[in-house]
């Protein structure tokens, strides 16, 4: 997602790159290609129009700062922009509530809530809350189904009754059951219907009646540009909502409707899901999103994926091991598997600031890679991960053919590891990292 709208607004500020000041012309002409950018990627047109009206007031007669040159402080106005239509602060769930905090999950079908709900149970556990689901989709077994395989997946318990066809009743039911189990949150998966109708809105109204709901979050499909935003008005006019939850994030998706939505309905987006995986859901951070669409990457959520995935006493133990020249084969494949722990290896790299993010989406990053390696490393012998010193030419074929793989690509493995070597040798001897990095610029 965005990866044209990134792109399209890298070309829009580079016209003004090697501009001396920002002028009327040389603005106006960038805020043109911005407005452009906004509506191909299915951004609403008033909100658009609105954006760029925004930007252009704050650029009119505005000095150029002295750290700053006209593209990065025309980029720098659009970013903060880009901030606050998208909310400024980032928005919290409420999760207050006595006995217990109480959500209830709304949209239509095929937008991804049964799905969602088991991963917001997932999240909720690993902050050492004690969710419930409940599921109170009366009209598909299918769905009844699937939320309790996924509960299961994560070990969270499930209240259904698939005899009993009074939505409000079975949450009833299910919010005295979580009382009496402890539980600290009741997450309610909700029927949909192919459109918004009367009795789905009714139902909802009842559930919300008989157990007054503290977060109302409504699920859209990301993938359907506008209409989802039209969506989540008819739900913010006729039941209403207090924050949106967007789907197939990871998809092909323009991107408009995270960009339109506060501004038509005003609602807030709280959560996005990124992937298909049940840990693939993370908080929307306004700022954060906008340095993703402006190509800045993301390091704060990076640092938080790596913080969440991987263990720290091992990733110590691994850094003392490289700065000490121990670094071995079998340190090595430590760190593949703790990458992987990550996510999807191009949405790690994108998140990198100074990727171009759509070069990376049509660039073929080979997520087998890591697989191949590791499993070359696993067809070494002990002695061999230790010291790689050891693997001669015939053991480099007993390795290739162990792990599937050829001997050119355990060469490559080698190699890729010798300069790594090499370059731990380099950095110690400059004495440490810092001091490494100086020479490297000529700053001795």
């Amino acid at each position: 997602m965005f990866q044209e709208l990134t792109s399209r607004l890298g070309r829009a500020f580079s016209s003004l790159s090697g501009q001396s000041e920002l002028t009327e012309e040389n603005v106006k002409d960038a805020l043109r290609e911005v407005r452009m950018a906004l509506l191909e990627a299915d951004v609403n047109y008033k909100v658009a129009r609105d954006f760029v009206a925004r930007v252009s007031e704050i650029t009119d007669g505005q000095k150029v700062w002295d750290d700053l040159t006209p593209d990065q402080q025309v980029v720098k106005i659009v970013h903060d922009e880009l901030v606050s239509l998208m909310g400024g602060e980032t928005p919290e769930l409420n999760l207050v509530g006595d006995p217990m905090a109480t959500i209830m999950v709304m949209g239509l079908q095929g937008s991804g809530k049964t799905t969602f709900c088991a991963k917001l149970a997932h999240k909720l556990k690993k902050e050492g809350r004690s969710p419930m689901l409940v599921a109170a989709d009366i009209y598909r077994p299918a769905a009844i189904d699937q939320l309790q395989i996924l509960a299961d997946q994560i070990g969270v318990p499930v209240h259904s009754d698939r005899e009993r066809k009074n939505a409000a009743q079975i949450v009833k039911i299910a919010h005295r059951r979580a009382k009496d189990n402890k539980c600290d949150v009741l997450i309610v998966d909700t029927a949909g219907r192919l459109h918004i109708d009367q009795t789905l809105m009714q139902e909802l109204a009842d559930i919300d009646k008989i157990v007054p709901m503290g977060e109302k979050l409504l699920v859209v499909d990301a993938m359907i540009g506008q209409e989802a935003v039209t969506i989540a008005q008819e739900f913010a006019d006729k039941v209403g909502f207090d924050g949106a939850v967007l789907t197939k994030m990871d998809g092909d998706a323009r991107g408009g409707v995270a960009l339109s939505l506060l501004s038509v309905t005003q609602r807030p987006i709280k959560l996005v899901s990124v992937g298909e995986k049940i840990e693939d859901l993370e908080t929307f951070h306004p700022d954060r999103m906008a340095g993703r669409i402006l190509g800045m990457g993301d390091v704060l959520t990076l640092i938080e994926k790596a913080e969440e995935n991987m263990d720290a006493g091992e990733a110590e133990n691994l850094a003392q091991r490289f700065m000490s020249n121990e670094f071995n084969l079998e340190d090595f494949q430590k760190q593949i598997r703790q990458v992987r722990k990550m996510g999807p290896l191009k949405g790690i790299i994108k998140m990198l600031p100074g990727v171009d993010a759509g070069m990376m989406d049509k660039s073929n990053v080979d997520e087998g890679q890591l697989t191949r390696v590791d499993s070359i490393i696993c067809s070494m012998t002990v002695a061999e991960r230790r010291n790689p010193d050891l693997i001669n030419g015939s053991r480099r074929k007993r390795i290739a053919r162990g792990s599937g793989a050829n001997v050119s690509q355990v060469n490559k493995l080698l190699k890729q590891y010798r300069d790594m070597r090499r370059m731990m040798r380099q950095i110690n001897g400059a004495g440490g990292m810092e001091n490494f990095a100086q020479k490297m610029l000529g700053r001795h």
